[in-house]
């Protein structure tokens, strides 16, 4: 493990006063800064692991980026995990193994000896980096150790890498859920900084909800009452970001590793309130039991499955990325695939992807999902950029006085301002289009304008006042203008902070971070007045000697994405391979009878009506009935809908009731779509059956859009050109709701498929205490395009 000295590093032998002026040279970008923004293809982990789940990523004070991930052997047959991997980047693209954060030297002293660490969450907090994560087993007092009982833990470094210290107890403790061994599912921490200062986590997965809990202010405790936001059974994984005044909840669905037939996949909720409620695009809470969210990473068709567990970052223009795991499905497995019922680690690759924000809400690459091709990688440096490990270099320049010579333990060299009011400006390449963002320390800000001239914008942090400051001089004139906001009490100026400043025609907008991961202390908006956004030059201003800079960049913005990727959907009606069930079923379907003499779908005058089955194709009983006819086409573009209803209430267990329609090969390869309940909630679930190569029986699913008393599901096919595969897509509408695009399974080139209906999943006198529901078809339609 990499283990940097912590404490006050002597000042570097033969640094360099600047006073007013510039050194030669000829680069703002130091010696150990890489190269403009790069092409890419995904894995970005692919270097330095085979697999490296539950991502975690921060921009460190040193100008590294670093991601952390959860605790499995990094390579295929090694075997021995490593407990909390580190890797380090200067680009988002190029990793390279940092270590691991605990060894049997530093892990926590109330973890049990088979514990392992899972689900880092990584933040810079008052000048120490933070690790909130998992602890699946605990020491209980006494002795009296029960399995499962799984705790959220935190550690305390003064670097990026460690060396880390745990915090001596539970962050979050065990949350018993039943009889002994029986513990709610205390997973998945993520914190965040609240405006007012105050630090919380959120935590929690399918066993027992998400919720979100006060901290201490260092952050080492949970405080008063935690708050419920998402539902049991159906998120986990959560990450949230502020934005334009609301919290975006991001939370992972259905199974992460069920190897070839993974489907998690990550929604969102947006809520103006920290603790909720959370709603997704159509209104529906993440709280109810017909649960909300809306998808936001879903798998494609390409060789991307099981995408999610995803954190987020931004690149020096602006451009917001997804970080992620997810499976290759012609690999899922670290080394050889299990026997059927039987576990093994699935290879989970770190993903790098654009998050575009378009209409209020986020979408990978504008909807699009997962990369396999080239992308153009994110903005991590450029001609006006600079760590100052070179000390102050053009395009650069400086007025006042700046020194570089002293070396910070955690950003190593950086600019102190000797004189007050000193500024380092670069030439800035569109004035109504730029980025410019330092760490800084004291009374430091940005700078938009040359210095001396009119007219000019500062943003900066006032000490005295405790105040984020902006401030346009136009020399007098009546366009000087000058705005602010508090900053929390809890601020500490003498320690880093991430200021961004980014202007867009006539707008500026600011905010003031911890460490750049979206839950700004500070927010400022102001309108600026003509001629205050053409300024020639942007970079730092020192308001105060003393003042630090770090890790400046004066950058063009990158330009948002507007417009999602359109998909198209077949809606050219066929209507002999249709029935809108008007008193009499159409002769051409065929009816495969279940082996246990439940009723068969019957004619209900103006609708198929199908009482559940107690009955499941999933599995090996294949006792299943189905409702099966051709599909209009076995190779072009066709969809196929239904309008279904199914009381299944709110919030009874009706495991695993379920109406729906189906693309079936046979009992051992298809997909479903349903409305189904699943314990407490109801879900419409996308799921696929197959075959492993070793003869293993898969099944899982992914989830889509929030379901209804009546809702309307449709699966829409097309053929891969250049593999011959199937692809299918799933939609899904509530009864006066919009249409919600869902993943993609796929089906072999080849295949014979047949399409229908299926009604199944009741467990007659098991679990549940709900009599048998029936399913309402309205009617059946198949579409080409």
């Amino acid at each position: 493990m990499i283990r940097p000295t912590a404490g006050a590093a002597p000042a570097a032998l033969g640094a360099t006063f600047l006073v007013a002026g510039l050194l030669p040279g000829s680069s703002a970008v130091g010696a150990d800064t890489g190269a403009g923004a790069v092409e890419y293809r995904n894995p970005v982990s692919e270097d330095f692991a085979d697999t490296f789940a539950d991502p975690s990523v921060i921009r460190g004070k040193d100008g590294w980026w670093y991601s952390y991930g959860t605790s499995d052997p990094l390579w295929e047959g090694e075997k021995v995990p490593h407990r909390i991997p580190m890797a380090k980047s200067r680009n988002l693209v190029d990793w390279t193994y940092a270590g691991d954060a605990f060894s049997a030297e530093n892990m926590p002293t109330w973890a049990a000896s088979n514990a392992s660490v899972w689900a880092p969450d990584i933040r810079y907090v008052d000048g120490q980096y933070r690790m909130y994560y998992v602890i699946t087993e605990t020491q209980a007092p006494g002795g009296t150790d029960e399995p499962n009982d799984n705790a959220v833990g935190m550690a305390t470094a003064p670097t990026a890498v460690g060396p880390w210290t745990d915090s001596g107890a539970p962050v979050a403790g065990p949350r018993r859920g039943g009889g002994p061994g029986n513990f709610k599912w205390t997973f998945d921490p993520s914190a965040v900084t609240d405006t007012d200062g105050t630090q919380w986590l959120f935590y929690g997965s399918y066993y027992g909800g998400v919720f979100v809990t006060r901290l201490s202010d260092d952050g080492k405790r949970a405080i008063g009452e935690p708050t419920m936001v998402a539902i049991d059974n159906k998120f986990e994984g959560a990450y949230v970001v502020r934005r334009d005044g609301y919290w975006y909840f991001f939370g992972s669905t259905a199974n992460c590793c069920a190897g070839p037939t993974t489907g998690y996949s990550v929604q969102v909720g947006r809520a103006k309130d920290l603790r909720g409620p959370y709603v997704d695009r159509e209104g529906v809470s993440l709280m109810q039991s017909r649960a909300g969210g809306s998808p936001t990473l879903v798998q494609n068709g390409n060789r991307w499955i099981g995408a999610g567990h995803n954190a987020i970052v931004t690149d020096l223009a602006g451009q917001d990325r997804i970080v992620y795991h997810a499976l290759g499905r012609d690999d899922p497995w670290l080394d050889e695939p299990p026997l059927e019922n039987q576990g093994a680690i699935t290879e989970r690759p770190m993903l790098l992807d654009p998050l575009d924000w378009i209409g209020g809400w986020p979408y990978v690459r504008a909807d699009a999902g997962p990369s396999d091709d080239v992308q153009d990688g994110p903005v991590t440096t450029g001609e006006a950029f600079t760590t100052f490990e070179e000390a102050i270099r053009p395009p650069f320049r400086t007025r006042g006085a700046w020194s570089t010579a002293n070396l910070d333990p955690q950003s190593r060299r950086y600019a102190d301002a000797v004189s007050t009011r000193a500024t380092i400006t670069a030439p800035v390449s569109d004035a109504r289009a730029v980025r410019a963002e330092a760490d800084i320390r004291g009374a430091a800000g940005i700078v938009l304008g040359v210095v001396g001239s009119a007219p000019q914008v500062q943003v900066f942090v006032d000490p005295r006042e405790n105040r984020l400051l902006a401030e346009v001089s136009n020399r007098g004139s009546t366009d000087d203008r000058r705005i602010s906001v508090p900053l929390p009490a809890s601020y500490r100026h003498d320690v880093w902070h991430s200021l961004v400043v980014e202007v867009r025609g006539d707008t500026l907008h600011a905010e003031l971070t911890h460490a750049r991961l979206f839950d700004p202390v500070a927010v400022l908006e102001m309108q600026l007045p003509a001629r205050a956004s053409s300024g020639t030059e942007g970079g730092a201003v020192a308001r105060e000697r003393g003042a630090d800079v770090d890790n400046l960049s004066v950058l063009r913005a990158h330009t948002p994405v507007t417009t999602l990727v359109q998909e198209s959907v077949p809606w050219t009606p066929v209507p002999s391979a249709s029935d809108e069930f008007n008193g009499q079923r159409k002769g051409d379907w065929a009816f495969i009878d279940d082996t246990k003499g439940n009723p068969d779908p019957s004619d209900g005058g103006t609708e198929l009506v199908w009482p559940v089955e107690d009955t499941d194709l999933n599995g090996r009983s294949n006792d299943a009935g189905l409702l099966l006819r051709d599909p209009p086409s076995q190779n072009r573009s066709w969809a196929i809908e239904t309008k279904l209803t199914i009381d299944t209430g709110v919030d009874q267990l009706l495991n695993f009731q379920q109406g729906g329609i189906i693309v079936y090969v046979d009992d051992d390869l298809f997909t479903r779509l349903s409305n189904v309940a699943i314990w407490n909630t109801r879900q419409t679930e996308f799921g696929k059956e197959m075959t492993d190569v070793n003869g293993a029986l898969r099944n899982g699913g992914t989830i889509v859009g929030p379901p209804a008393a009546t809702t309307f599901l449709r699966i829409v096919h097309r053929t891969d050109p250049a593999t011959s595969e199937h692809e299918l897509r799933a939609w899904t509408k509530r009864d006066g709701g919009v249409w919600v695009k869902g993943g993609v399974w796929t089906l072999p080139a080849g295949a014979q498929m047949k399409v229908g209906l299926i009604s199944h999943g009741w467990q007659a006198g098991s679990c549940c205490d709900g009599d048998r529901r029936t399913s309402r078809f309205d009617y059946f339609r198949a579409y080409t395009g």
